[in-house]
């Protein structure tokens, strides 16, 4: 017994109705077409396009490394900035205290700067400054960011303020 879709005009009708599943199910011989003289000689020739991309590629490639680097050495900057700060408001912190002796903001900016690595360089020339008066504490630290590019750092200034501690009557 025969079945329905083999039947001889079959083949016929379902490619007319769907090719794609025409050819999946009956594959046929294929033939390449062959490109023309025009074609075969861009493709071997590589055409007016030939070594474009290492072109472009030299002249990217130093502007996103410049963009890499600056960007890298403007963050180790807001990190020696904010190292900074933190140094001088640990020092306010110590010289505010109730009868604190002199020097000892001084004292804990330097510990400080000592255990915070090495993100600001340079601050021990001049070494940080605490200046007080009988109600306010002022703190400066200087310094220079870390170079990620040899001869390149920015300098770092931060000041911090607060109020001595002291018995008052009301």
């Amino acid at each position: 017994m025969r079945r329905a879709d083999s039947a001889p005009g079959h083949r016929a009708a379902t490619a007319a109705r769907c090719p794609a599943l025409a050819a999946a199910r009956h594959p046929g011989p294929t033939t390449a077409r062959r490109p023309g003289p025009t074609a075969a000689r861009r493709l071997t020739a590589g055409g007016a396009d030939r070594g474009a991309n290492p072109v472009e590629l030299a002249v990217a490639m130093p502007v996103i490394l410049l963009l890499l680097f600056a960007s890298i050495q403007t963050a180790a900057w807001f990190v020696a900035r904010s190292t900074a700060l933190n140094a001088a408001q640990s020092a306010v912190n110590a010289q505010r205290l109730h009868q604190a002796p002199p020097g000892a903001g001084e004292d804990r900016a330097t510990r400080f700067l000592r255990a915070a690595g090495g993100w600001l360089v340079d601050w021990d020339d001049p070494a940080p400054s605490c200046q007080s008066t009988a109600t306010e504490v002022t703190c400066t630290v200087r310094g220079r960011s870390l170079s990620v590019v040899p001869g390149v750092s920015f300098p770092v200034l931060q000041t911090a303020h607060g109020t001595v501690e002291r018995w008052t009557t009301p």
